[in-house]
């Protein structure tokens, strides 16, 4: 028995069809000792199996290491989500309840390969030089949580600099206890600065930038601001 309901098969091919390019889903797992390993490799072949334009690579984590750090994956089971480029884009964990709409909506941009910001984020997010690493943890039954993945994984598309890691929390409860996560979505910025909930775009991009923009730039930014009016 299949995991995509045929009802909900026919909803997805829908959805697929608004794909422009070709994307790869490029699946990390393992065989043995890996709680819902097997289920979720079931689901990424069954929707790579709903479209012509979806295809599916699928590597070993303890036998290809060396495919896993070219993708810098850490923990399984992960899936990239790309197409001629990767764009940082990673989920860590089964996609399942509100979480399976994210990854939908991850495919279908990065098939377009227009992460669909406003132009105010674009500005921003143009500015970034330097390396920042997005890990948002959610859970299947929370209805905010795609807002915040959906958000972070634009961010990645529009600055090679960036790279997001969606995180299903209750598979992964060494990195839950090392962040603190209590409650979700949270996204930990290059992993020592929390934002917690799910925020407008241009709140939450602001709360991301300025946990890495340095005090005395702040300061001294405001200060020019304050001498100028």
């Amino acid at each position: 028995m299949g995991l995509i309901r045929d009802e909900d098969a026919v909803e997805i091919r829908e959805r697929l069809q608004q794909m422009v390019n070709p994307v790869k889903l490029v699946h990390f797992t393992q065989e043995l000792n890996l709680e819902l390993g097997a289920e979720t490799l079931q689901l990424v072949k069954e929707l790579a199996g709903l479209s012509d334009k979806l295809s599916l690579e699928v590597f070993n984590f303890l036998l290809d290491k060396e495919k896993a750090g070219e993708y810098g994956v850490d923990k399984v089971p992960a899936t990239v989500i790309r197409n001629g480029k990767d764009y940082g884009i990673r989920f860590y964990g089964l996609p399942a309840g509100y979480e399976f709409s994210t990854l939908l909506d991850a495919i279908l941009a990065v098939s377009k390969g227009d992460s669909g910001l406003l132009a105010t984020s674009r500005k921003k997010l143009a500015q970034l030089n330097q390396p920042l690493h997005l890990e948002v943890f959610v859970t299947p039954t929370c209805p905010h949580c795609p807002r915040a993945v959906r958000l972070a994984y634009q961010f990645a598309m529009e600055n090679d600099n960036i790279r997001t890691d969606a995180i299903e929390a209750t598979e992964f409860p060494d990195w839950t206890t090392k962040y603190r996560v209590h409650a979700v979505p949270k996204t930990v910025v290059n992993e020592n600065s929390y934002i917690e909930g799910s925020l407008p775009e241009e709140l939450y991009l602001d709360e991301i930038l300025k946990t890495i923009e340095p005090p005395d730039v702040a300061e001294d930014e405001a200060g020019s601001r304050a001498g100028g009016s």
